[in-house]
């Protein structure tokens, strides 16, 4: 009998710990970051925000590294539903994009990722103009098993090898000479640069190309040494991962140049105050 009123004790005092102890934070799986990685780049692969994965991993900033092993928090098992329930149809809000936005900064407005933003809008790509109207889900929605080794094999290669200090570069590039402009005019700006690296008309290397003689008006007055913005930044990745508005394009000028040259050659793209030309 004591046995009994002992073992009974010791379990009504294992229930009152249960309810005593505090919620564990449920991660889905880690993801090990690789070179060209970003909190966006990430949050677009997951489908979780970036503030939910800078919480999860405790960053107080943006700035990831080659190795770096991040906590990719599952919102499924955070916040789950009564089984029998049945599923409502995600809140939903209307966005009018305007000049200077991207999917990226839209994203983060709204606290979801860009995925789920392209999801909602049937977009093939992140390239978006002021006036469009997008659909903003109130409540991201994503795969309910993610595993690390499909996120990886799914993972974009990039067009040209780059470093941190070519992204760096090619965004004050970006800013510099389009920073006013829509993210297409941006993206574009970026992908003539990788286009030159791709050509063997023009030096190999981002670096060598932006710094050519007498090619980019940001490098002779200085305005190259700015800080890159946001949107260039996010521009310049877009490029460096194949994103090429212009289709193969490798010289840019502004509808206001007259450089007779620049005016001769076959126009390839135009996005806003920017044209982009094919060589001769």
């Amino acid at each position: 009998m004591l046995f009994f009123v002992r073992f009974k004790r010791a379990v009504v005092l294992l229930c009152l710990l249960g309810l005593l102890l505090p919620t564990t934070v449920v991660y889905a799986y880690q993801y090990t970051v690789v070179t060209g990685d970003s909190l966006y780049s990430i949050s677009q692969k997951t489908n979780v925000s970036i503030e939910q994965i800078k919480s999860a991993n405790g960053l107080s900033n943006d700035l990831l590294h080659p190795g770096q092993v991040l906590n990719i928090p599952d919102n499924a098992a955070a916040t789950p539903t009564p089984a029998a329930a049945t599923p409502a149809a995600a809140p939903k809000s209307t966005y009018t994009v305007q000049s200077g936005d991207s999917l990226y900064v839209i994203a983060q407005k709204h606290g979801i990722g860009a995925e789920a933003l392209m999801l909602a809008n049937s977009l093939n790509s992140t390239i978006i103009y002021p006036g469009q109207q997008l659909i903003v889900p109130l409540v991201a929605t994503r795969s309910a098993t993610p595993m690390a080794a499909e996120v990886s094999r799914s993972a974009k290669r990039p067009a040209i090898p780059f470093t941190d200090e070519d992204l760096d570069l090619l965004a004050r590039l970006v800013t510099a000479e389009a920073g006013s402009e829509p993210m297409s005019a941006q993206v574009s700006v970026a992908a003539v640069v990788i286009n030159r690296v791709k050509s063997s008309v023009f030096p190999s290397t981002i670096r060598d190309v932006i710094y050519a003689p007498n090619q980019f008006s940001p490098v002779r007055n200085g305005w190259i040494n700015r800080p890159a913005t946001a949107s260039a930044i996010e521009a310049a990745k877009e490029a460096l991962y194949g994103n090429d508005p212009t289709n193969g394009a490798l010289y840019f000028f502004d509808k206001s140049s007259s450089n007779s040259f620049l005016r001769s050659l076959p126009v390839a793209a135009t996005f806003g105050q920017m044209i982009y030309a094919y060589a001769k």
